[in-house]
């Protein structure tokens, strides 16, 4: 195998905004993709949602191997990603935020080396550290009694209180 793996996709217009994704290589199902209206139908997840899923998945993967990592059998994760899409100074929209809130299945004291995976974690996942680059990426993590282990609590949610 290379040592610089590359992915490639194809897409293929399908009409107006609508493309069909081809993931090459790979016997993934193709994706049909599409702007949000007014300029598409909204029929397939965007470009923004797209990079929103990419962020919030890979972030919640790399938890996921790190829990496993150190022992621990995690239930299942629940991840809300929210980006925030701003105007730059030419008045045309970027991301300019994404909030990424994990919920573990357990309270905190049930999983060992807790504080030392919520420490790296982040630092594993390609997409997230990448796209940070350029785009501010925040991420939360709380347990199933609501505490806040990692990050900052959400914009309009109070220190603590379960989401």
């Amino acid at each position: 195998m290379s040592e610089n793996p590359r992915l490639t996709v194809t897409l293929q217009q399908e009409q107006d905004f609508q493309f069909r994704v081809h993931f090459d290589g790979t016997a993934i199902t193709d994706l049909l993709t599409d702007e949000s209206e007014p300029l598409g139908q909204g029929l397939g997840p965007s470009p923004s949602l797209m990079l929103t899923t990419a962020i919030a998945n890979c972030l919640s993967a790399s938890l996921l191997f790190a829990l496993r990592k150190f022992k621990n059998q995690p239930g299942p994760l629940v991840t809300t990603a929210t980006t925030e899409l701003v105007r730059n100074e030419q008045g045309r929209l970027r991301i300019g935020h994404v909030q990424v809130d994990i919920q573990l299945a357990e309270a905190a004291a049930a999983h060992a080396s807790l504080e030392r995976i919520l420490a790296q974690f982040e630092n594993f996942c390609t997409v997230t550290e990448s796209v940070r680059h350029g785009v501010d990426v925040a991420v939360s993590i709380r347990d199933a009694e609501g505490v806040q282990l990692h990050g900052v609590a959400r914009l309009g949610e109070a220190a603590g209180a379960a989401g």
